[in-house]
């Protein structure tokens, strides 16, 4: 062996290096990949677990924005229902307040002509009592004809001022 290279050196070498890697091929190498490719699966199933949740969780909130829709549509037509009721209670408020203005506007009609009616009664008995007073001083007192005119006239006066 004159050379550089001692050849069993370098075959016990190789031989150390084979046997290193079929020991930690079969004690290290293995248990390693093992672990590694179940730490893969663990992560991937991790990975589909939080794909599945998310695709539940974009369910759950397409299911609650559809309601929110629904409880929207349902509260705008509470409020237009709540709309429509008071514009009924307040017509029906308007037409009974002109139906009390048109009675008591009849009532006060009423009580007006009743008024005038006891009035034009009043002012009948007085002018009966005036025309018989009258009537007296005529036939107590023979009058010319200026003192008949002046008690005409003055018979007009109290009319007059009876009204």
């Amino acid at each position: 062996m004159n050379g550089l290279i001692d050849v069993k050196l370098v075959v016990t070498q190789i031989l150390g290096f084979l046997v290193m890697v079929w020991i930690l091929g079969r004690f290290a190498w293995g248990p390693l990949v093992k672990a590694v490719e179940s730490r893969r699966q663990n992560i991937a199933g991790e990975f589909e677990e939080a794909e599945r949740r998310q695709r539940d969780a974009d369910q759950l909130k397409a299911k609650y924005e559809a309601e929110l829709r629904g409880i929207d549509a349902l509260k705008r037509q509470s409020i237009q229902d709540a709309i429509a009721e008071g514009q009924k209670v307040a017509e029906e408020i308007k037409a009974q307040a002109h139906a009390d203005a048109q009675a008591r506007l009849k009532r006060a009609e009423e009580e007006v002509a009743i008024e005038r009616d006891k009035a034009k009664g009043q002012i009948r008995e007085q002018i009966v009592t005036l025309s018989i007073r009258t009537a007296e001083k005529i036939l107590r007192a023979r009058l010319d004809d200026p003192a008949q005119r002046r008690l005409a006239g003055e018979f007009i006066d109290e009319v007059g001022t009876l009204r």
